[in-house]
């Protein structure tokens, strides 16, 4: 359990040195998450003016939901094939821009758009158990699962990226490459998410803590302090995400090629491949 935890830490932190070697590489999670208030926007306001879901989910409600969730995944996953493209250059040791990045997403949109859809539907069903408050079992259940297609879903956009193929066989080829790579998968999915959480929590915690202690001498600098903390804690969100993809395109180069990519040498990836 240890050398596991050990390993995850280690794995974070060749993420992070090869995110850092190149910077440009976070704008893409930052035009993700634009997108993402953009979308919000777009259909929070008429959802609100409408009262969509006055009289809960009927067939309207429904297809107006099913939108919302598939132009939400779209933009993610788009930007996130952007920035996968970009890492698998950076990785071979090129040199990648943000139009390099876009442009290889752009010839993928019909893909990108199948998987959106897939993902949207996904993500419907699971926030429909979730959402069943009389039922502990049911929301147990529909968290295991959302667990179980984060997962099996890892390397999804990789696969996009790297292979000429629809979203139905992107997903089963990162299922195949998830069982051969669980462990790191898992690894560096639960390293990567302590150490950004773990920091989110200390700035939360130091932040609004001190936010408070201020606010009773003044007010406005109780504000700017919270403003301050909420932008970090949003940095700190979209380092995270930069470091997933970051971590993908790595796993998805070894598990195709057999070769550890640069950065994540003496890191063992080669245990997690099971023959």
């Amino acid at each position: 359990m240890f050398e596991k935890i050990s390993r995850s830490w280690q794995l974070a932190k060749a993420s992070a040195a090869v995110l850092n070697s190149d910077r440009e590489l976070l704008i893409f999670p930052i035009i993700s998450a634009v997108c993402v208030l953009v979308v919000l926007a777009t259909f929070l306001i008429p959802a609100l003016a409408l009262d969509v879901f006055a009289d809960g989910y009927g067939p309207g409600s429904l297809l107006f939901a099913f939108a919302f969730y598939f132009c939400q995944y779209f933009a993610i996953i788009f930007c996130n094939c952007a920035l996968v493209s970009a890492a698998m250059i950076r990785l071979e040791g090129g040199d990648p821009t943000l139009a390099d990045g876009f442009n290889a997403a752009r010839s993928r949109l019909g893909a990108i758009a199948g998987y959106a859809a897939i993902a949207a539907t996904v993500g419907m069903i699971l926030k429909a158990l979730k959402d069943r408050d009389n039922n502990f079992i049911v929301r147990l259940i529909g968290g295991a699962l959302g667990a179980a297609w984060t997962m099996a879903t890892f390397l999804v956009v990789p696969v996009l990226v790297a292979e000429d193929v629809g979203p139905v066989d992107a997903v089963k080829r990162s299922v195949a490459m998830f069982k051969r790579t669980w462990g790191e998968s898992t690894a560096g999915m639960v390293g990567i998410g302590l150490a950004t959480g773990l920091a989110m929590v200390a700035v939360g915690l130091i932040g609004f803590g001190l936010a408070y202690v201020l606010g009773l001498l003044s007010s406005a600098l109780a504000v700017l302090l919270g403003a301050i903390t909420v932008l970090v804690l949003l940095a700190l969100a979209v380092y995270q995400s930069a470091l997933g993809s970051v971590y993908s395109a790595a796993l998805y180069r070894y598990a195709v090629d057999g070769e550890v990519p640069r950065g994540f040498e003496g890191l063992q990836l080669e245990s997690s491949l099971v023959r």
